[in-house]
């Protein structure tokens, strides 16, 4: 790749080859269970090539569980799943120090969250306590049980699905724990060609039960430190800054998108342009990611909801709004 008034498109060279050997991979295991979502499916491996964690929100039975599993199958890593209840306790999460009368000690014994890919289905039905045991695992990539602490495996991807309709018996998310979930995931609904489609695909079993794995762990973390070379250009770090502190300055707002969702999506983008093959990021890449990555993180005012206004919506209008840098250089 060339560079542009001296300066390199690429901190390393073969960023984008590494990623996209990875990703075509992945990408084309997934497909054979979650079909015709590539887009969704995409944005996914954003979440997991930038060590992020993923939120998936939709009605109930359009397979939101399937997708994490699919995600989770395709790779080599230990996998655990909960069932999130409201008498879930953080221990259960966790994990607890339990006394072993042969050795006359207490000992402590990890909870399902120490694996390497943690599936957390409908989050939203524990206890505030319960999901607020998630937060420093999240983050800090440990857990701290009667004052030790103990590290979590790597990778470590926290994947949790939520029903946005019904809210009986539901306890929803505060934002600071929202705001640790790189990227808000929707599916939707097939199409009526789609589904019968489906239908032909499933006429013996699943084709999610002959998943194999294809990307190990050492190849993921070799895919997630070259996405960190992939080249922004200062113009779109701006762009970026300006965008998020758009959410911060609105009206309609009542609590824009954090430092960390500035973050976010600078990553994203730039694990984006490597699944496409480039070793820089371009605008487009910003403008595709920015609705999954920011729109989770602001809360409107009463009297804009009323409006009929989304915190999607707001941010496809500050995306339309925002001058676009122009790119010296052709993608």
């Amino acid at each position: 790749m060339g560079d542009h008034n001296g300066e390199p498109i690429i901190a390393g060279v073969g960023a984008a080859e590494i990623v996209t050997r990875v990703a075509d991979a992945f990408l084309a295991n997934v497909s054979r269970a979650i079909v015709n979502k590539d887009e969704e499916v995409r944005q996914c491996l954003v979440t997991l090539l930038c060590e992020g964690h993923l939120l998936i929100e939709d009605v109930p039975g359009v397979g939101k569980t399937m997708l994490a599993k699919s995600l989770a199958r395709s790779l080599d890593c230990t996998f655990r799943r909960i069932q999130f209840t409201p008498d879930l306790l953080p221990s259960d999460v966790t994990g607890v120090r339990a006394f072993n009368q042969k050795t006359n000690e207490f000992e402590f014994r990890p909870g399902p969250v120490f694996a390497q890919v943690l599936l957390a289905d409908e989050i939203n039905r524990a206890s505030p306590k319960t999901q607020a045991a998630l937060l420093e695992a999240m983050e800090e990539r440990q857990v701290t049980i009667d004052g030790e602490t103990h590290v979590l495996p790597k990778p470590f991807m926290v994947m949790a699905t939520q029903n946005p309709v019904e809210y009986s018996g539901t306890f929803p998310l505060p934002e600071a724990q929202l705001d640790r979930f790189l990227m808000k995931v929707r599916l939707g609904y097939l199409t009526e060609k789609e589904e019968a489609n489906l239908l032909n695909q499933h006429k013996v079993e699943s084709p999610f039960e002959e998943l194999q794995p294809v990307v190990s762990p050492n190849e993921l973390k070799t895919a997630q430190a070259a996405v960190r070379e992939v080249f922004v250009k200062p113009e779109l770090r701006d762009y970026i800054a300006r965008l998020v502190g758009r959410t911060r300055n609105n009206p309609e707002v009542a609590l824009g998108a954090s430092t960390r969702g500035t973050l976010h999506l600078f990553h994203a983008s730039q694990a984006f342009a490597a699944i496409q093959g480039r070793n820089y990021v371009l605008p487009d890449d910003i403008k595709a990611l920015a609705e999954s990555v920011l729109a989770h993180r602001i809360i409107l005012r009463p009297n804009a909801e009323m409006q009929g206004q989304s915190a999607g919506k707001l941010v496809a209008g500050l995306l339309e709004r925002e001058h676009v840098p122009q790119m010296a250089f052709d993608g």
